[in-house]
Protein backbone atom coordinates (compact mmCIF):
# COMPACT_ATOMS: atom_id res chain seq x y z
CA UNK A 1 0.00 0.00 0.00
CA UNK A 2 2.68 2.37 0.41
CA UNK A 3 3.97 1.53 -2.92
CA UNK A 4 0.63 3.08 -4.72
CA UNK A 5 0.84 6.39 -1.90
CA UNK A 6 4.27 6.66 -3.66
CA UNK A 7 3.42 6.57 -6.83
CA UNK A 8 0.61 8.47 -6.52
CA UNK A 9 2.52 11.31 -4.96
CA UNK A 10 5.27 11.28 -7.69
CA UNK A 11 2.95 11.60 -10.54
CA UNK A 12 1.11 14.46 -8.27
CA UNK A 13 4.50 15.77 -8.13
CA UNK A 14 5.39 15.71 -12.32
CA UNK A 15 2.16 17.48 -12.58
CA UNK A 16 2.48 20.22 -9.89
CA UNK A 17 5.83 20.67 -11.66
CA UNK A 18 4.90 20.76 -15.19
CA UNK A 19 2.01 22.94 -13.90
CA UNK A 20 5.08 25.49 -12.65
CA UNK A 21 6.60 25.43 -16.02
CA UNK A 22 3.83 25.75 -18.14
CA UNK A 23 3.19 28.67 -15.83
CA UNK A 24 6.15 30.04 -15.37
CA UNK A 25 6.59 29.80 -19.50
CA UNK A 26 3.90 31.92 -19.82
CA UNK A 27 4.90 34.78 -17.66
CA UNK A 28 8.27 34.91 -19.37
CA UNK A 29 6.39 35.17 -22.99
CA UNK A 30 4.52 38.02 -21.84
CA UNK A 31 6.87 40.14 -19.06
CA UNK A 32 9.92 37.77 -19.83
CA UNK A 33 12.17 36.11 -17.69
CA UNK A 34 13.08 38.38 -15.20
CA UNK A 35 9.50 38.79 -14.23
CA UNK A 36 8.64 38.08 -10.42
CA UNK A 37 8.66 34.28 -9.24
CA UNK A 38 5.03 35.71 -6.99
CA UNK A 39 3.36 36.43 -10.37
CA UNK A 40 4.48 32.47 -11.66
CA UNK A 41 3.57 31.36 -8.30
CA UNK A 42 0.02 33.33 -8.72
CA UNK A 43 -0.60 31.61 -12.23
CA UNK A 44 0.16 28.60 -10.90
CA UNK A 45 -1.54 28.41 -8.14
CA UNK A 46 1.01 27.95 -5.88
CA UNK A 47 3.20 29.82 -2.64
CA UNK A 48 6.10 31.02 -3.56
CA UNK A 49 7.33 28.47 -1.69
CA UNK A 50 6.69 25.74 -3.80
CA UNK A 51 8.49 27.10 -6.66
CA UNK A 52 11.48 27.31 -4.63
CA UNK A 53 10.96 23.97 -3.62
CA UNK A 54 11.34 22.57 -7.18
CA UNK A 55 13.44 25.42 -8.55
CA UNK A 56 16.12 26.81 -5.77
CA UNK A 57 17.43 29.34 -8.28
CA UNK A 58 16.30 31.53 -10.86
CA UNK A 59 18.67 29.81 -13.08
CA UNK A 60 17.32 26.43 -12.10
CA UNK A 61 13.42 27.78 -13.28
CA UNK A 62 14.66 29.22 -16.87
CA UNK A 63 16.70 25.77 -17.70
CA UNK A 64 13.58 23.48 -16.49
CA UNK A 65 11.15 25.80 -18.13
CA UNK A 66 13.59 25.78 -21.47
CA UNK A 67 13.61 21.74 -21.37
CA UNK A 68 10.17 21.52 -20.86
CA UNK A 69 9.11 23.49 -23.43
CA UNK A 70 11.64 21.28 -25.80
CA UNK A 71 10.16 18.36 -24.71
CA UNK A 72 6.67 19.88 -25.86
CA UNK A 73 7.31 21.56 -28.88
CA UNK A 74 9.51 17.97 -29.54
CA UNK A 75 6.02 15.41 -28.42
CA UNK A 76 3.48 17.91 -30.32
CA UNK A 77 5.06 17.04 -33.75
CA UNK A 78 3.54 13.49 -34.20
CA UNK A 79 0.56 14.41 -32.11
CA UNK A 80 0.20 16.66 -34.64
CA UNK A 81 0.77 14.74 -37.70
CA UNK A 82 -1.64 12.17 -36.30
CA UNK A 83 -4.81 14.91 -35.96
CA UNK A 84 -4.82 17.28 -38.06
CA UNK A 85 -6.63 17.20 -41.59
CA UNK A 86 -3.43 17.40 -43.48
CA UNK A 87 0.60 17.22 -42.62
CA UNK A 88 1.01 20.94 -43.99
CA UNK A 89 -2.11 21.75 -41.37
CA UNK A 90 0.25 19.96 -38.74
CA UNK A 91 3.02 21.66 -40.01
CA UNK A 92 1.54 25.27 -39.87
CA UNK A 93 0.49 24.28 -35.97
CA UNK A 94 3.35 23.03 -35.44
CA UNK A 95 5.14 26.27 -35.95
CA UNK A 96 3.10 27.91 -34.10
CA UNK A 97 3.98 26.41 -30.76
CA UNK A 98 7.46 26.69 -32.21
CA UNK A 99 6.78 30.09 -32.55
CA UNK A 100 5.74 30.60 -29.00
CA UNK A 101 8.94 28.40 -27.62
CA UNK A 102 11.41 30.60 -29.53
CA UNK A 103 9.70 33.97 -28.03
CA UNK A 104 10.28 32.42 -24.66
CA UNK A 105 13.81 31.08 -25.72
CA UNK A 106 15.37 34.46 -26.52
CA UNK A 107 14.66 35.49 -23.06
CA UNK A 108 15.94 32.29 -21.71
CA UNK A 109 18.81 32.72 -24.00
CA UNK A 110 20.06 36.15 -22.81
CA UNK A 111 20.14 34.84 -19.19
CA UNK A 112 22.02 31.58 -20.24
CA UNK A 113 24.46 32.89 -22.27
CA UNK A 114 26.61 33.83 -19.33
CA UNK A 115 27.13 30.16 -18.64
CA UNK A 116 28.77 29.63 -22.08
CA UNK A 117 28.98 25.70 -22.05
CA UNK A 118 25.93 24.78 -20.62
CA UNK A 119 24.01 27.21 -23.16
CA UNK A 120 26.09 25.03 -25.44
CA UNK A 121 24.44 21.97 -24.12
CA UNK A 122 20.81 23.07 -24.04
CA UNK A 123 21.29 24.74 -27.60
CA UNK A 124 22.61 20.90 -28.67
CA UNK A 125 19.84 19.41 -26.89
CA UNK A 126 17.02 22.05 -28.62
CA UNK A 127 18.51 20.79 -32.11
CA UNK A 128 19.07 17.23 -31.42
CA UNK A 129 15.33 17.07 -30.17
CA UNK A 130 13.39 19.58 -32.67
CA UNK A 131 15.39 18.83 -36.10
CA UNK A 132 14.20 15.23 -36.17
CA UNK A 133 10.43 16.21 -35.32
CA UNK A 134 10.62 19.17 -37.71
CA UNK A 135 12.16 17.06 -40.29
CA UNK A 136 9.49 14.51 -40.15
CA UNK A 137 6.56 17.35 -40.62
CA UNK A 138 8.08 18.68 -43.51
CA UNK A 139 8.81 15.44 -45.17
CA UNK A 140 4.98 14.19 -44.48
CA UNK A 141 3.85 18.15 -45.97
CA UNK A 142 6.03 17.27 -48.98
CA UNK A 143 5.03 13.66 -49.66
CA UNK A 144 1.65 14.86 -49.38
CA UNK A 145 2.53 17.55 -52.56
CA UNK A 146 1.35 20.21 -50.40
CA UNK A 147 4.93 21.84 -50.02
CA UNK A 148 8.22 21.57 -52.06
CA UNK A 149 10.26 18.96 -51.61
CA UNK A 150 13.99 20.63 -51.42
CA UNK A 151 13.58 21.94 -47.70
CA UNK A 152 15.50 21.07 -44.52
CA UNK A 153 14.82 21.37 -41.54
CA UNK A 154 17.54 23.63 -40.37
CA UNK A 155 16.26 26.29 -42.73
CA UNK A 156 12.86 26.40 -41.52
CA UNK A 157 13.96 26.47 -38.46
CA UNK A 158 16.51 29.06 -38.72
CA UNK A 159 14.06 30.99 -40.80
CA UNK A 160 11.19 30.70 -38.29
CA UNK A 161 14.03 31.79 -35.28
CA UNK A 162 15.46 34.43 -37.54
CA UNK A 163 11.57 36.19 -37.98
CA UNK A 164 11.28 35.79 -34.25
CA UNK A 165 14.45 37.72 -32.58
CA UNK A 166 12.99 41.35 -33.28
CA UNK A 167 9.43 39.87 -31.70
CA UNK A 168 9.49 42.20 -28.60
CA UNK A 169 11.62 44.98 -29.51
CA UNK A 170 9.12 46.93 -31.97
CA UNK A 171 5.28 46.84 -31.55
CA UNK A 172 4.97 47.39 -35.12
CA UNK A 173 6.75 44.19 -35.84
CA UNK A 174 4.68 40.94 -35.87
CA UNK A 175 6.40 38.14 -35.58
CA UNK A 176 4.17 35.20 -35.84
CA UNK A 177 2.44 37.45 -39.18
CA UNK A 178 6.12 37.07 -41.02
CA UNK A 179 6.38 33.63 -40.06
CA UNK A 180 2.95 32.76 -41.48
CA UNK A 181 4.40 34.43 -44.86
CA UNK A 182 7.35 32.27 -44.51
CA UNK A 183 5.14 28.88 -44.06
CA UNK A 184 2.78 30.26 -46.79
CA UNK A 185 5.65 30.39 -48.83
CA UNK A 186 6.44 26.61 -48.58
CA UNK A 187 3.37 25.49 -50.40
CA UNK A 188 4.38 23.61 -53.78
CA UNK A 189 3.79 25.53 -57.08
CA UNK A 190 2.08 22.69 -59.00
Amino acid sequence: MSGEGTKSKRADARRNEETLLDAAAAVFVTSGVEAPVRDIAAKAGVGMGTIYRHFPTRADLIIAVYRHQVEACAEAGPALLESSETPYTALGRWIDLFVDFLVTKHGLAAVLQADNTGFETLHAYFLDRLLPVCGQLLDAAAESGEIRSDLQAIEVMRGVGNLCIGAGGDSRYDARRMVGVLIAGLRSRA
